[in-house]
């Protein structure tokens, strides 16, 4: 039997657990998880409880398998209890929605930008009209997605159909009808996904689309495919579709997240993904909570036999806990963190680089303000994706270090007198048009291999260009090697026809390459609850339109009026800044972050630190900020 593969325990492995075999047991537990990922991973949608279903299914796995009659049906046996704890989930998150209102009710509805689909795209590098599938099974009626999760398992060679029946209580002719029911959703949708991609597009779409929040929904979905069946330019698209079932049948399993066999017993983690993500914690106590029914890592072992007069498999070893505490950690990070490269995350093991050292920053630095001569200790970098821009100020080195930011920028390909903290990695821009000389080029070649580019392009004061003159200098970026940032606009970033959409449409159209989209983001509302909901909005808009991974290089709380700069309260700013990073980690396409900025001036009070040592209100939420 492999564990590190897709098949299942064969009957004598499961005999052996259930006659208290420990081996046998936490290797029938580890062969059983990436069958359960993922039927409830895609039934989910990639809701941030798919690591707590999970467990709840393993531990009951552990709990009933003595009294499992059949060991032959064991596959079976368990595809039905992951789908019953599908349904009880589902139940709690309906329960939860009627009684909670409010800022609360936010976190118990699942992120559209976070679904299973957007996670097999992204992990498995799907391509064309995989693609397209894929993104298609986010418009599925709600009673679908249950379903949709069996049938990919059955398209890949899994699962059978009469499991899937078993599994959903059904006869295989009752369920061929749901299923023929849901691929002509499917089918539809595709349609609609390719309606909404093409370039240039419908002119009549944008008016179907007008009250539309981007959010993919089974209603909408009637909507569009309405108008893509009566429309002769986007019925034209779907003409070239192949059948669902052929495109389907090749993909893959989504792989479990790496590291995680090192935890399950007698698990492997396949090579592949053990290049791909770094090992999850140590297992034990740290690793993660005990799972419920299961006794905690530093208990004593006993006899391995379930007893189910109580809540817990009482004779369940150390090492089989720990192992599930670990999976549920890996799963966790599977299902909010997004590599931005599949084969070599940098966020995983940021690049070393030694850039040499002068910033152009956006915003004048104090005149009183000197280089730091001070070495910076090694920061305690509480998230690979937390950055700051940075300008000079006295103690620059030493607040970079305490600000434990795995990343910054200086708006140029310099940073002199800062220096980079152990642990931290600078990343280069190219600012503007007059920036893009050999020297410069150079340096942000030598910086590392990430690239920002033409500072908010749209504003008079800053970068100044129009879309023509970033594309015309654009190959002169792409000839760095450097993955490179789109142009960082001010606003309007998923705006038809504003300054990113026509960039991103003529680079498209040159063979232009844009690895990822830089976002600047400034709010003007200083509620918590509703600048973080905008802000969510925005970034999923972008995401929505251009389908590439986001770096949002500004953000804060500033209102500009007037042609001045109104700040709120520091508790204010704050408070936004926890909860904004927390949203922030729930969204796998968003791969880095950059608070503005680091340093706290009389004229910038969004800033973090006053010296080397003294951090602001602000600047405490920050180096809390995970």
């Amino acid at each position: 039997m492999s564990s590190a593969g897709r098949a299942l325990p064969d009957v004598g492995l499961v005999v052996a657990a259930r006659q208290g075999d420990q081996r046998a047991l936490d290797d029938v537990v580890a062969a059983s998880l990436p069958l359960v990922y993922n039927i409830v991973g895609r039934a989910l949608r990639g809701h941030a409880d798919v690591d707590d279903v999970v467990q709840e299914t393993l531990v009951r796995v552990i709990r009933y398998l003595p009294a499992l009659n059949d060991p032959a049906a064991y596959r079976s046996w368990l595809v039905a209890i992951a789908i019953r704890q599908v349904r009880d989930w589902e139940t709690r998150r309906r329960v939860a929605l009627n009684r909670d209102a409010g800022l609360d009710a936010i976190h118990n509805v699942p992120d559209p930008a976070s679904d299973f689909a957007g996670m097999t795209i992204l992990r498995l590098g799907l391509t064309d009209q995989r693609r397209e599938v894929a993104e298609a099974t986010r418009w599925l009626d709600p009673d679908d997605q249950e379903l949709l999760s069996l049938w990919w398992l059955e398209e890949t060679g899994e699962i059978t159909r009469n499991e899937v029946a078993d599994a959903l209580g059904l006869s295989p002719g009752h369920v061929a009808v749901r299923i023929h029911r849901m691929k002509e959703q499917i089918q539809s949708a595709r349609g609609v996904v390719r309606a909404l991609r093409a370039r240039p597009g419908c002119p009549d779409l944008g008016a179907v689309t007008a009250e539309w929040d981007g959010t993919p929904s089974s209603l909408w979905r009637k909507r569009l495919a309405r108008h893509v069946r009566d429309c002769a330019f986007c019925g034209r698209l779907g003409t070239t579709l192949l059948p669902i079932d052929r495109l389907l049948a090749g993909m893959p399993l989504l792989p479990l997240p790496a590291g995680l066999g090192a935890h399950l017993p007698g698990a492997a983690a396949p090579a592949a993904a053990q290049a791909v993500v770094p090992p999850a914690p140590a297992a034990g106590p740290a690793a993660g909570p005990t799972p419920p029914g299961a006794v905690s890592a530093d208990a004593g072992g006993g006899p391995s036999v379930v007893d189910l007069a109580v809540n817990r498999p009482r004779g369940l070893v150390p090492s089989l806990a720990a192992g599930v505490a670990a999976a549920v950690l890996a799963i966790t990070m599977a299902v909010v963190i997004l590599p931005d490269d599949p084969s070599a995350p940098s966020w995983a093991a940021p690049p070393s680089a030694a850039p040499t050292a002068v910033a152009t920053p956006s915003v004048a630095p104090s005149p009183s303000a000197r280089p730091s001569s001070k070495a910076p200790v090694a920061p305690a970098v509480s998230s690979a994706r937390k950055g700051v821009g940075v300008w000079n100020f006295a103690g620059a080195s030493q607040a970079l270090a305490n600000s434990r930011a795995s990343w910054y920028y200086t708006w140029g390909t310099q940073h002199a007198g800062i220096s980079t903290p152990r642990g931290a990695t600078f990343v280069p821009m190219i600012r503007s048009a007059e920036n893009v000389t050999a020297a410069e080029l150079a340096r942000a070649r030598a910086a590392g291999p990430y690239l920002l580019t033409f500072n908010e392009p749209d504003l008079p004061e800053q970068a100044n260009m129009t879309v023509e003159q970033a594309l015309d200098l654009w190959p002169q970026l792409m000839a760095t090697g450097s993955k490179l940032g789109s142009p960082a606009v001010a606003w309007g970033g998923p705006d038809p026809q504003g300054w990113l959409d026509r960039f991103m449409t003529g680079a498209e159209a040159r063979g232009h390459r844009v690895d990822f989209i830089a976002l600047h983001w400034f709010g003007a509302d200083f509620t918590t609850a509703t600048a973080v909901a905008q802000l969510r909005q925005y970034l999923q808009a972008v995401y929505q339109r251009y389908r590439k991974p986001i770096w949002l290089t500004e953000f804060a709380l500033i209102r500009f009026a007037g042609g001045g700069s109104q700040f709120p309260g520091q508790q204010q700013q704050a408070a936004f800044l926890t909860a904004a990073t927390a949203m922030l980690g729930q969204l796998p396409y968003l791969q880095r972050y950059a608070w503005f900025g680091l340093p706290a001036t009389d004229k910038d009070r969004s800033g973090l630190f006053s010296d080397g040592t003294g951090a602001t209100m602000v600047g405490r939420a920050f180096q809390a900020a995970r």
